[in-house]
């Protein structure tokens, strides 16, 4: 058995005060949604957890989980993707999912392992910075925002960004994953 899916016991959400599963990558998620928190200073209003995304590649369909987003001034300015192992290989779906979350590109993204982090430029997919410590206050976020383009992207350019997710987060995903869901599509 994979250690990241022992279900530990329950647990309170930080973010939300439900009752949550209590796993190693559900702490590691914990510990994530503090940090933005206490040390970013991100009011918890404007996080959200466990946002889906629905993905249509071809004839496939799949709902696909996204860690955190946070959201300033009314447009989601970043989206944080947690996943245990190497980063590396997270970059390019998790930008594809920064680009999906709401039509528009997220300025920043984050990709975690819960003990590090790569911090994305989320136009360009340019690593900014490593290092949890280095995940934008909100202040930081803020000014970031000054100069970003909100124009929605292009239907096409948005189907070759389903196709990554749906590569990366769907097709090689573990069996036991309970943050993708799959079906065929009707077309």
């Amino acid at each position: 058995m994979n250690e990241h899916h022992l279900v530990l016991g329950q647990m309170v959400d930080f973010l939300t005060g439900r009752i949550v599963d209590d796993t190693h990558d559900e702490r590691y998620r914990q510990k994530i949604a503090r940090l933005l928190v206490e040390i970013k200073g991100y009011p918890k209003g404007e996080i959200r957890s466990g946002q889906t995304i629905d993905v249509r590649a071809g004839a496939k369909m799949a709902r696909v989980r996204v860690s955190f987003t946070v959201a300033l001034d009314h447009h989601t300015a970043m989206l944080i993707q947690y996943g245990p192992g190497s980063l590396t290989t997270r970059h390019r779906p998790a930008l594809a999912l920064g680009r999906l979350v709401n039509r528009h590109q997220v300025p920043i993204v984050v990709v975690t392992n819960g003990e590090t982090a790569d911090i994305l430029d989320g136009v360009r997919g340019r690593v900014l910075a490593t290092g949890l410590e280095n995940i934008p206050s909100r202040r930081e976020l803020r000014q970031s925002l000054a100069d970003h383009d909100w124009t929605p992207i292009a239907s096409a350019r948005l189907e070759m960004e389903a196709r990554i997710v749906m590569a990366y987060e769907v097709d090689d995903r573990c069996p036991c994953d309970s943050d993708v869901c799959s079906w065929p599509s009707r077309q």
